[in-house]
């Protein structure tokens, strides 16, 4: 089959790698524009156009696909189309071009966790399980028929990035066996029970923001489903803190929520929450390097009673 695989970041990429490694005729490869990174806003290639390039597959970086892909995607010919993480709604004009329609490899077991963050958010919510779906695309935001599904738990201290990782490869098997299924003519599609649907929505900086009424076991998630980014943060004595790492601590006593509990070069920072208290593991300044918060207070003495503010802006 004539394949064409759109996608972006680290996630697609090891889709696109799967693809290739099992030799699929991939005849050419969508992806977002290069765009601006580090300190000297640098355009920079998408991991998957790097890597297209190096397989030397065609590569396209329409700004909008509907508009500028359109016609580059009908002179490529597609049987299929594959997409994981690409960063674009599909248009009906864009979806009627493949012959046999387009694959969805996306990051939950739908119809739970509709949407584009759905790592980010499986985690913020504190679910132990998760997994990939292989759907076939339609107009609507992961409403498409399933294909195959596969679980995989969520380990208790893993991150968001850490997850992606993992889910990234069992999608790429999960992949490779929906393709080999649909050419054989015995993949099962059904369609999604809207009962059971949940959406969330795009994440955000201020999504992660701390809010310390919240109970401890929240703020764990929230902090870890945020990484790498935009990583969770709070307003403090010492500015702008992201908070890297965290566990729940029983409170001594009865502070209020926001309460700086110790912050100590031996201990750490322990900070009082909705519930119990939050131990601070690793923590990111303002133009500063991650380290432990031990390391961190080594340099930045405070004086209690202080407490972390809130509402303020991120950096």
């Amino acid at each position: 089959m004539r394949l064409v695989f759109m996608g972006t970041p680290e996630y697609a990429e090891i889709h696109l790698q799967a693809l290739l490694t099992a030799g699929h005729s991939v005849v050419g490869v969508f992806t977002q524009p290069d765009r601006p990174s580090g300190r000297g806003k640098k355009l920079m290639p998408s991991r998957v156009k790097a890597l297209a390039e190096q397989a030397g597959i065609p590569v396209f970086q329409p700004g909008w696909i509907r508009v500028q892909g359109l016609e580059d995607l009908r002179a490529l010919k597609p049987d299929i189309c594959v997409t994981a993480a690409y960063g674009q709604i599909l248009s009906e004009e864009i979806l009627a071009v493949p012959l046999l329609g387009t694959v969805n490899v996306h990051a939950s077991l739908l119809p739970r966790y509709r949407g584009s963050a759905p790592v980010n958010w499986a985690i913020i919510k504190g679910e132990t399980h998760t997994g990939v779906t292989t759907m076939m695309t339609d107009k609507g935001i992961d409403t498409g028929d399933i294909l195959l599904q596969s679980g995989l738990a969520i380990h208790p201290e893993e991150t968001a990035g850490e997850l992606t990782v993992r889910l990234a490869h069992a999608g790429a098997e999960l992949l490779l066996e929906t393709l080999k299924r649909l050419a054989a003519g015995d993949c099962p599609r059904a369609k999604q029970d809207e009962r059971a649907m949940s959406y969330y929505p795009l994440l955000t900086r201020e999504a992660a923001q701390i809010n310390w009424q919240e109970k401890s076991r929240n703020l764990v998630n929230l902090i870890r489903g945020t990484q790498p980014w935009p990583c969770a943060y709070s307003a403090s004595p010492w500015g702008t803190l992201k908070l890297l790492s965290a566990r729940v601590e029983p409170a001594p006593g009865l502070a209020a929520p926001g309460t700086i509990l110790a912050a100590d070069p031996k201990t750490g920072l322990l900070v009082k929450t909705g519930d119990h208290a939050l131990r601070v593991i690793t923590l990111q300044a303002p133009g500063s390097r991650a380290m432990s918060s031990e390391d961190f207070l080594r340099g930045h003495p405070l004086n209690l009673p202080a407490v972390m503010t809130a509402n303020e802006e991120i950096s």
